[in-house]
């Protein structure tokens, strides 16, 4: 694909904007209520779960999606991988409470690396088998994170908590019983859903809807364009804007 035909593809942009608006919603709703409010129990809640769920969801794929259209993908993999670390060990120091482990920008940088490895054997598999059965995978191992393998959130088979003993399996997705990250996406189940993102763009392409990604929501395609940033600098933002009205 040209990159003039990459730049007509607005609509990815306008996706990734959609998801950091949610995350950004989500993220001033938790320090609102939890930091500010000390009430995690609304944190928890099904609608705020499920909130924070669709943006987690929305990123990973498209970030998937964008793999294909990406040429230096181990590159930016390892400077997201570089910038996980910072954002960790920033947190660390300066809010242990809320310090982040593992989190989206590990995941992300991690899963390019890896996929962008992989592209040759992963371009000779079907796209419509490849996106049900990474589908299918994240269905799975979507509770590897809380010890069990079953569909979603309904346990079917518990996982031996052997499993679950090693502060360097936490990554994978088998945290140890100490760890506390407010921001955690192991490779396992959230790999397979990047993997069904790149399958997914190769299934629109086999069916030659491309043309519909050339939609521009101007707002929205500019957020996406500057996701990383953003991304970066909302947390102090929002945190320093919630102590000026509410502390």
């Amino acid at each position: 694909m040209t990159a003039a035909a990459r730049e007509r593809l607005h609509l990815i942009d306008a996706l990734r904007g959609f998801a950091l608006l949610a995350m950004l919603s989500y993220h001033l709703f938790y320090d609102i209520v939890v930091i500010f409010g000390g009430d995690y129990a609304a944190a928890l809640s099904p609608p705020a779960v499920a909130w924070s769920r669709l943006a987690g969801v929305m990123f990973v794929l498209i970030s998937g999606v964008s793999l294909n259209l990406s040429h230096h993908a181990v590159g930016r993999g390892v400077r997201l991988c570089l910038l996980a670390f910072v954002v960790t060990a920033v947190t660390y120091f300066a809010v242990p409470s809320q310090a982040v482990y593992f989190g989206v920008l590990g995941l992300l940088g991690a899963s390019m690396i890896i996929c962008q490895k992989l592209r040759p054997l992963l371009n000779r598999c079907n796209p419509f088998a490849g996106a049900a059965a990474s589908l299918a995978l994240f269905a799975v191992t979507f509770g590897v994170p809380k010890h069990y393998l079953g569909f979603f959130d309904v346990p079917v088979i518990r996982l031996p908590d052997a499993l679950y003993g090693w502060r360097a399996l936490s990554f994978l997705g088998f945290p140890d019983p100490g760890l506390r990250s407010s921001d955690y996406y192991p490779l396992i189940p959230w790999l397979f859903l990047f993997l069904c993102g790149y399958f997914l763009w190769r299934v629109i392409r086999a069916l030659n809807a491309e043309r519909f990604f050339t939609i521009k929501i101007a707002p929205l395609c500019f957020l996406g364009r500057h996701t990383l940033i953003i991304y970066i600098i909302h947390q102090p933002l929002l945190y320093g804007l919630c102590a000026l009205i509410l502390g």
